[in-house]
């Protein structure tokens, strides 16, 4: 059984990116897709766009799914 990757899921993998400095790998609804590090989140009156080091920004809505390119750590140390 798959897991729905719902706008929500999106967001906390892109704030993750952002507070802890990881690469996330990024699918668009276009077939695009990208490796970047998010820089931040931000909500405007256009709606709420991702903001990456090396790539444009983009409405979140335009994400078909995103998720980290490496494997959560396995000890809190990493984690700090």
């Amino acid at each position: 059984m798959s897991h729905v990757i719902e706008r929500c899921d999106v967001l906390d993998v892109l704030e993750e990116s952002a507070r802890l400095h990881r690469q996330v790998s990024v699918q668009l609804k276009n077939g695009r897709h990208f490796v970047d590090q998010a820089r931040d989140v931000v909500t405007a009156e256009d709606g709420e766009w991702a903001v990456f080091r090396e790539h444009d920004r983009v409405l979140i809505d335009d994400i078909s799914s995103c998720g980290p390119t490496e494997p959560p750590g396995t000890s809190y140390r990493r984690k700090l």
